[in-house]
């Protein structure tokens, strides 16, 4: 674990405050501890499970802009950055990233303008000038140093033909020494090898495996029995 740049955190709940809408998150409320043992790690969920929270909270201890960025970027827009990352302490590595990341889908617009005044170029052209996903993936492959990247579901604007070309892009990085941390719902990215998959389900933060994930099961229902599930769905709904 000597080579991760970020191999574990811990969270002193002492600092947050008791009426804190993060005590009422149960994944989160539940640990004070978490290692980081592969290079890529997912962390997946249904929606208000409190995977972004905790993902943001990671990236902005570790010194990133809330809004995303590299560790250079020193901007705001708005600022819902919750108490959580005052509380959490990260115990790195001895190695320090040549590259590094924090991505937001959200806030990505953001990140994009502000790297025309920090004169950064991603692809041959500015990302204002390629379609949203083009310029997602632009961002994306622009950083191929060894290095740490926090990512917010990078899915949300790339086809599935562009979620492959990225899956190829992480797991060749992660191979040659960097971290991913990642919020994810594609079933495409979560099958990237020698991954830990963590799940923020059932009111708790859990390993399980692939072909354990929600993410998965629904999507081999679909292809599988696509007319008959299909069917039950609309039956359901009326």
């Amino acid at each position: 674990m000597d080579n991760k740049f970020i191999r574990s955190i811990k969270i002193d709940w002492s600092m947050i405050e008791e009426d804190s809408y993060l005590r009422k998150i149960q994944s989160i409320n539940k640990i004070s501890e978490l290692s980081f043992t592969n290079n890529i790690t997912f962390f997946i969920g249904e929606n208000g499970t409190g995977k972004s929270t905790l993902l943001e909270a990671i990236a902005v201890a570790y010194g990133f802009n809330p809004e995303g960025g590299t560790l250079n970027y020193r901007f705001s827009t708005y600022n819902d950055t919750s108490e959580l990352s005052d509380a959490i302490s990260i115990s790195k590595g001895f190695k320090r990233p040549l590259s590094s990341f924090f991505f937001r889908a959200e806030s990505f617009y953001n990140v994009a303008t502000k790297a025309i005044e920090y004169n950064s170029l991603y692809g041959e052209k500015g990302l204002h000038e390629q379609s949203h996903g083009e310029s997602f993936l632009s961002f994306f492959q622009a950083f191929q140093n060894e290095g740490i990247y926090i990512i917010d579901e990078p899915e949300s604007a790339l086809s599935m033909q562009r979620q492959l070309t990225l899956l190829i892009q992480i797991a060749e990085m992660a191979k040659k020494g960097s971290q991913f941390i990642i919020v994810t719902h594609s079933p495409i990215l979560l099958a990237i090898p020698n991954s830990s998959i963590w799940s923020f389900d059932n009111g708790e933060i859990h390993a399980c495996e692939y072909e354990e994930t929600e993410n998965f099961q629904i999507l081999k229902m679909f292809v599988n029995n696509r007319e008959s599930f299909i069917k039950q769905l609309l039956a359901d709904g009326k």
